[in-house]
């Protein structure tokens, strides 16, 4: 686990590229190398570098110069690889991420920097960021933060919002005294420092394998054929004609060579989605059948020669349209349309809500929201014997396996699931997308096969954030304080499942917010429509329902005439309060000491918001708004355990099995902190072993915001069983020091003889592996149980400008303060607050999916550079008694308030309530001429 990049580790990578050239050759240099110009000199560069030279380092994200994944430099100058013919290269000078160090003069100190500033997160759009940025600074563009911004404002990032970046680039472009990265320290606790990311020299570097690298180079390529309507029933024609007559083609799948169970899905009593369906696709896009054979004739063949025809039947789209009497069925055995409805009641709501003081109403509309990553679905596949073994970017490997085994008709034990690196997830990639695909392919085939999705192929079929109508009432006393709380939920969950059973049931326990509610009723349904399905992305559920119920709280607090925060705080559930489900909060709700934490600053922006607005004749609005949340940690009301294995071989050496998935969020780096301190060593004396069902016990899902809390406190259970085994074999103390280095371990500076132990069959003299499942209970039929072991509180606050005249909503500031039990890496946590809060942003103002339309990151807006506002992260450590040195999740509920808080902000700039999401220029102008009468 290194910290410091070498300097001649862009040369090593680079020295890959190098071919024989004949003298008569037409060449181009590479990172200082010639290489030969190819017999296709139409072929994309891109193309050119990871297929042919096998230098994975420069990303494919869009294939359309959207995202800016492939940035390169051609002679000096930033261009998308993606769009760029060899030809066009031809005699020039080309440096990629892997020769960027040596063939630029900012190229190293960048690298040093992004890695100091904790710049990078999945690591995905890392290479184009840092490439565009070098040839910035090397030209002398950069001279302050605005101009940092303009370097790379031709690249996207969905995971770290940009300010630690802009921080990077801004450090090396003026100059300034070099931040230097934090190593592992030598002696004490790692828990609680900011550390460098373990995993980090390999983002920026590119030799990071994601699911589109590294695949064996004689590897076949397996392209879906996709159904071009919401829904359709289809017919094939002659298959073996088609192969006959395109050479390179070697193989045709359809639903007959599914060898078991052609249904998958992530919860298995609701498993409803077919690897490929038998004659109706029921959306957009839907694969329905594979085509198997060489790269190249892959690549270029024309699917519309494909021998299938389809047959448009009416879909259903909406929930309105799914909920009618004659509707079509999605699933007969589901009444109505309906997968699931979800309940919490406590009390009488509907009398309090009658005999209270104060009574304020809501119909909010929340849109489908793309998760965006910029790294597409992807990944190959090999059968030896009768094993499978698939290498894609899952974010839940074990449930992976065990729904392959299930398709492949084999036992768990012969599908071996790898995870390469994950280049965004934020949930959607929970779900199996290319890897049924890649396993009946590669079952079927005596070679690897691989497959990587188009961003169209992407959009269009991978889940999206649940739409939603939610209708809900709140009523206060007379001295403002909540009384009631009514809530129905309707949210559009697509053709399957997915997780739309985890959204019906998380939000009827979080739709009253963080509060004390003595009367309570809310509940959900989650309906069937002819849409790619809508599955997890990071809250299932709970941001879109906060966007209309902190809303409702705003109103209340002004109803009543209390300041919104000070509302929050007399509110504010606190240890010792019961929540609607009866469950009693234990001692880890910081919520109270978060508004405390606001309040200097809520008071100062209140003031100067409103003295700016009081004197301005400007269309330009000012307004701040704040919303308060809480989030249970983990997965409601399920079992959701994780374990982690620890060992030590004969000659010393420390590994750590673990199999949570970091998909940016830092657990490689993270969860080692936590081991170290608890076996009690340095955690640059740990090799680490990551997620691979062949080689690690299963630590989940990374999802509900779980495993820093779930997998975290399993590794420090681990490692404190380990140290207990380790002092026993010399009888050492309790508090007996513990190092290790070459010469093998050491305790109270006593070699540990070692080689004289029995090794075990996973090779260790000594090992431990231990499990921890939080203990919650399930809900009754009225909702009643408790449902999370611990839950995350916090709020934020956000300052906007109006701009009445085009309806353009612009972020100022956020500060957010969250409790986070403890903190395990404080910089690390700063990076998901401000990444959630980026993700906040288009979620409010810009980010509305149309199923069918606009399946590329040029006509659906994501937030860029110039979106996002400045963060300022407080972090409050309220301890959990079950949390690993009493952390909990961060990565959700760093989403959930910050929509709410910017509606409520635009709120205070106009004056106008926004009942739908996102809030676009369009939805503001409306809004403004409802206020003033005009239709």
């Amino acid at each position: 686990m290194a910290y410091q990049l070498p300097d001649d580790r862009d040369a090593t990578a680079a020295r890959g590229a190098q071919v024989a050239i004949s003298p008569d050759q037409d060449c181009f240099e590479l990172n200082g190398s010639q290489v030969p110009i190819p017999a296709d000199r139409s072929k994309r560069l891109l193309d050119y570098l990871r297929a042919d030279l096998r230098q994975f380092g420069t990303k494919e994200g869009c294939g359309q110069g959207d995202c800016g994944s492939c940035t390169v430099l051609v002679d000096g100058e930033v261009r998308y690889a993606c769009l760029i013919p060899v030809s066009q290269v031809e005699g020039q000078r080309v440096v990629t991420i892997e020769g960027l160090a040596g063939n630029t003069e900012c190229g190293h100190r960048l690298k040093q920097a992004f890695l100091a500033h904790q710049a990078v997160q999945c690591g995905f759009c890392t290479p184009g960021m840092l490439t565009a940025a070098a040839a910035a600074i090397d030209a002398g563009r950069v001279t302050d933060r605005a101009s940092a911004r303009a370097a790379i404002d031709g690249v996207l990032c969905r995971c770290t919002g940009y300010q630690k970046i802009v921080d990077a680039v801004t450090e090396v472009g003026c100059g300034g005294a070099a931040r230097r990265c934090t190593a592992a320290p030598a002696e004490g606790p790692s828990v609680g420092v900011p550390l460098t990311r373990l995993d980090g020299a390999e983002k920026v570097d590119g030799t990071q394998h994601f699911g589109a690298d590294g695949y064996p180079a004689h590897s076949l390529l397996v392209r879906a054929v996709r159904c071009p309507h919401h829904r359709a029933r289809f017919a094939f024609g002659d298959l073996a004609a088609f192969v006959d007559a395109h050479p390179g083609v070697h193989r045709v799948l359809t639903h007959a060579d599914v060898p078991g169970i052609n249904l998958h899905g992530v919860a298995t009593p609701y498993a409803d989605q077919p690897v490929l369906p038998e004659s109706e696709a029921r959306h957009y896009l839907e694969a329905v059948a594979l085509v198997v054979g060489e790269r190249d004739t892959i690549a270029a063949l024309e699917m519309d020669g494909f021998p299938v025809t389809w047959e448009p039947l009416t879909p259903v789209l909406s929930i309105t349209d799914a909920m009618r009497d004659a509707s079509p069925q999605l699933h007969p055995r589901r009444p109505g349309n309906v997968l699931i409805e979800g309940l919490v009641c406590r009390g009488d709501a509907a009398t309090a809500m009658q005999d209270a003081r104060y009574v304020v109403n809501t119909t909010f509309d929340s849109s489908f929201v793309e998760h965006a990553y910029l790294e597409p679905e992807a990944g190959w596949a090999l059968r030896t014997g009768d094993t499978i073994e698939i290498h894609s970017p899952t974010q839940a490997p074990y449930p992976h396996r065990d729904d392959l085994a299930r398709i492949l008709a084999v036992a768990p034990e012969q599908v071996r699931v790898v995870a390469t690196a994950v280049g965004g997830g934020f949930g959607g990639k929970l779900d199996m997308t290319v890897q049924p695909l890649l396993a009946i392919a590669a079952w079927h085939l005596d070679r690897p096969v691989a497959m990587t999705l188009t961003r169209e192929e992407s959009m269009a079929t991978s889940t999206k954030r649940h739409p939603g109508r939610m209708v809900s009432s709140m009523a206060a006393d007379a001295d403002g304080r909540l009384c009631a709380v009514t809530f129905d939920g309707d949210f559009n969950t697509g053709a399957f499942a997915s997780w739309g059973t985890a959204v019906a049931n998380r939000v009827p326990v979080h739709a009253g917010g963080p509060y004390v509610i003595p009367h309570y009723l809310a509940r959900t349904r989650a309906i069937h429509t002819h849409v790619t399905p809508a599955g997890a992305f990071r809250g299932f559920g709970v941001p879109q329902t906060m966007m209309s119920q902190e809303q409702l709280v705003d109103e209340l607090a002004l109803k009543v005439g209390i300041d919104p925060l000070e509302f929050r705080v007399l509110n504010a559930l606190r240890p010792g309060d019961t929540l609607p489900t009866g469950q009693v909060l234990d001692d880890s709700a910081g919520l109270v000491a978060c508004l405390d934490a606001l309040r200097p600053a809520w008071r100062d922006a209140r003031a100067r918001v409103a003295a700016v607005n009081e004197t301005s004749r400007s269309h330009v609005r000012l307004g701040v708004g704040i919303a308060a949340f809480f989030y249970g940690c983990g997965n409601t009301a399920l079992t959701n355990p994780s374990t982690v294995r620890f060992g030590i071989r004969p000659d010393g050496t420390i590994v750590l099995h673990q199999g949570a998935v970091d998909a940016g969020q830092g657990a490689n780096t993270v969860i080692a902190q936590i081991a170290a301190d608890a076996l009690g060593v340095p955690v640059h004396s740990l090799r680490f072993i990551g997620p691979d069902t062949a080689m690690t016990p299963d630590c989940g899902r990374t999802s509900a915001s779980r495993q820093t809390f779930v997998t975290g406190r399993a590794a420090m259970l681990a490692g404190t069983t380990l140290r207990h085994r380790l002092l026993a074999v010399v009888g050492a103390a309790d508090d007996a020091r513990i190092t290790a280095g070459p010469q093998g371990i050491a305790i109270d500076g006593r070699a540990v003889a070692l080689g004289k132990l029995p090794v075990d069959a996973h090779g260790y003299v000594l090992s431990a592996e231990e499990s921890f499942d939080p203990p919650v209970t399930q809900l009754d039929a009225t909702g009643h149980g408790n449902p999370y072991a611990t839950y995350a509180f916090g709020a934020q606050m956000a300052e906007v400008e109006v701009d009445c005249q085009s309806g353009r909503v612009r972020v100022r500031k956020v500060i957010a303060a969250h409790d986070v039990g403890k903190m395990v890496n404080p910089t690390l946590l700063e990076g998901q607050i401000e990444g959630a809060v980026a993700q906040g942003v288009g979620m409010a103002l810009m980010e509305k999916y149309h199923p069918g339309r606009y399946n590329n990151l040029r006509d659906y807006l994501i937030p860029t550079v110039h979106d996002v506002p400045e963060v300022q992260s407080i972090f409050i450590e309220a301890p959990t008694a079950v949390g690993p040195y009493g952390a909990k999740g961060v990565g959700e509920p760093a989403l959930v308030p910050t929509a709410a808080a910017i509606l409520n902000a635009i709120h205070d700039a106009i004056g106008v309530r926004i009942r739908e999401a996102p809030a676009s220029p369009d939805v503001i102008l409306r809004a403004l001429a409802s206020r003033n009468g005009h239709s």
